[in-house]
Parts: structure tokens; C-alpha cells; sequence
């Protein structure tokens, strides 16, 4: 069943600092990554979900540099979180013979009907955090690594007693792994560390972290032991930050995943505790030369994308951005 795939994932993986190892890649010598043949067109297709989140974001404007510098044109479908949405973008990008399509974040569990249509045109995709599912040769890069320094830090600094507010997202591919690994980090380091969770939505992810906040603060007020946030990106934390400040709380620790401009800044100013730099720009850059490159060579066995995320805090923020510049765009 796998004769004549025309699908490639381009894996996203994520190293990161801190001693953590890079992401596994499954093995990549099953059928399906042989016999796959491009067309000639120059039309990259992104599917996202989300344009208006800052990481996904930078992904787009680093493919979109790498593609215009190659000569190809970039069209980008905001799928706002709906997998059918996303689903009818990738084949209407199929429709209009793209010669090659990114998927930004959506479970390609959730895209069979795109998958299928980008297969049987031989139209290859790459996937940034999309996990593995039907269609999919192989894939890496869940994502999940870079939830590994925040919670960390959260746990180091709240202990073995405390209270946290966990901000998650599902829909997402990237977001669903992150929880994994903060469930699994939570059991294992800080069991007696109650956690509530509340998942927020795309669009409307800042209202929901401030919404969920405002509710849970009224639940522990100032004295009530260790307090923490920690979102499955940043967003949401910063959403439960404007929360905090209209509260006029200082006794929260708020920690979030991604390294936004906005989220640097935060850390400057002393609202956000930490987060964790991750290079988009550069992913989408290199997801699109190792697709091209694929293209160009006929050569379609999974490749692997490490960029390592970067633990920034009040302990480090001066030397990070003497280092990283761009953070702040």
C-alpha cells in the first residue's frame, strides 16, 4: 500500500541545552520513500495554525526568505486551528500543482484527506511538529524537548510542594506532546505538586489564559503556598499575566515555551519568569532546503532539523540577547 508515496516529512527535531539529547527519528529504511517524483512547479503551499502565533510565524518568514531567494512563490492558509480547514488547504495547494507543501503544527493523524491528496499528486510535504500518522514516511520533531528546560526550572524553583496552573492547548500536535512531557516530568519530580489544567483555544488563546488565571487566582491567594504558570507556549502565560498584574500579584512564577519577542521582553521586564528560545526563522529556512534539496536529488529518505532551544530567565536574558539580537524582533 505504501507504492508510489509521495509524501516527505522533513523533520523538525528539537535539541536542546542543558545536557538534553536531540530528538529520536525513527528508522527511515520501510518502503515508501522510494519512487517519489516532484513536479516542476515553485509554488510553496503553508498550511498553519495559526499565522498570528509568533513561533509559527517565524517559521513562515524564514521558509518564505529561503523560498524567494530559490525563485519560488509562497502562498500561506491561515487554518485557524480547524483540521478541516487545513485538511482543503493542502488540497487546494495540491489543485494548483505546488511543488511543494509545509504543515505547521496540525496532527497529520487529523490530515488524512490532504495527505492522501498530496500522495497521490506526488507532491512533497513537510511537516513542522506535525507527529506521525497516515501518509507520513517518517517523522520527528514533536516539539516536545523544549517543554523540558522550562518545566525544569519551574519545578527546581517551586520544590516539592506548590500549587500550578497548566495552560494546554490539543489541537496541536506540538502542544499534545509538551503535556506528555510535563505530566511525565510532574509524577516523576514533584508528585505532590497539585496541578489544574484548562485548555485554551485558536484564536482567543491570550483571553482563555487570562480568563483561566483570573478563576485560579481567586483560588489561591497571596500566602497559599508555591504558585506557578506554565504554558504549553507562551501565549497563554502571557494572557495569565495580565491577569496576575490587574490582581496586582508578585508571588507567581509564569513560564512558558517558544521565546517570542513579546516573551523576551516579558522576561526583561520581570513578568515572565522563563521561557525557551526557539529558532523558528531557522527551521523554516531549513525545512525548505531540505525539501529542495530532496527534490533536486531524487533522494527522499527522512532527514532531521536540530536547532536548539535556549533556556532565557532574569539569570541569563543580558548575555542571550547579546548572542540573539533578533529575539527581540
Amino acid at each position: 500500500m505504501w507504492k508510489n508515496k509521495a509524501v516527505l516529512t522533513v523533520s523538525v527535531a528539537c535539541a536542546v541545552v542543558l545536557g538534553l539529547s536531540a530528538c529520536s527519528v525513527p528508522d527511515s529504511s520501510g518502503a515508501g520513500s522510494e519512487n517519489i517524483a516532484a513536479n516542476d512547479s515553485t509554488l510553496l503551499g503553508i498550511v498553519t495554525i495559526s499565522a498570528t502565533d509568533a513561533n509559527n510565524a517565524r517559521v513562515i518568514e524564514g521558509a518564505t526568505e529561503a523560498a524567494e531567494a530559490a525563485g519560488w512563490t509562497v502562498e500561506v492558509v491561515d487554518a485557524a486551528g480547524n483540521a478541516d480547514q487545513a485538511n482543503t488547504a493542502i488540497q487546494n495547494f495540491v489543485n494548483k500543482d505546488a511543488g511543494m507543501i509545509f504543515n505547521l503544527v496540525f496532527p497529520a493523524s487529523s490530515l488524512g484527506a490532504g495527505l492522501n491528496a498530496a500522495a497521490q499528486a506526488n507532491v512533497p510535504v513537510a511537516t513542522w511538529g506535525g507527529g506521525a500518522g497516515k501518509g507520513i514516511v517518517v517523522v520527528a520533531g514533536d516539539g516536545a524537548p523544549f517543554a523540558e528546560p522550562a518545566t525544569n526550572a519551574m519545578i527546581d524553583a517551586i520544590g516539592g510542594d506548590g500549587e500550578v496552573l497548566a495552560l494546554t492547548y490539543r489541537t496541536g500536535q506540538v502542544c499534545r506532546d509538551r503535556e506528555v512531557l510535563f505530566d511525565e516530568m510532574m509524577a516523576e519530580q514533584a508528585p505532590d505538586v497539585n496541578v489544574t489544567k484548562n485548555e485554551v483555544n485558536i484564536p482567543g488563546f491570550l483571553q482563555d489564559g487570562a480568563r483561566y488565571a483570573t478563576a485560579w487566582l481567586a483560588a489561591h491567594p497571596e500566602g497559599s503556598g508555591n504558585l506557578a504558570v506554565w504554558g504549553c507556549w507562551e501565549d497563554p502565560t502571557l494572557g495569565a499575566i495580565s491577569a496576575i498584574k490587574q490582581q496586582g500579584r508578585t508571588d507567581i512564577l509564569t513560564y512558558g515555551i517558544n521565546g517570542s519577542s513579546t516573551a523576551i521582553q516579558a522576561v526583561q521586564d520581570g513578568t515572565l519568569t522563563a521561557t525557551v528560545f526557539e529558532d523558528a526563522r531557522a527551521e523554516g529556512r531549513t525545512m525548505f532546503e531540505e525539501t529542495a534539496a530532496a527534490i533536486e536529488s531524487g533522494d527522499f529518505s527522512s532527514r532531521t532539523v536540530d536547532v536548539p532551544g535556549i533556556l532565557v530567565s532574569a539569570d541569563n536574558i543580558d548575555d542571550f540577547l547579546a548572542e540573539h539580537p533578533e529575539a527581540l524582533d
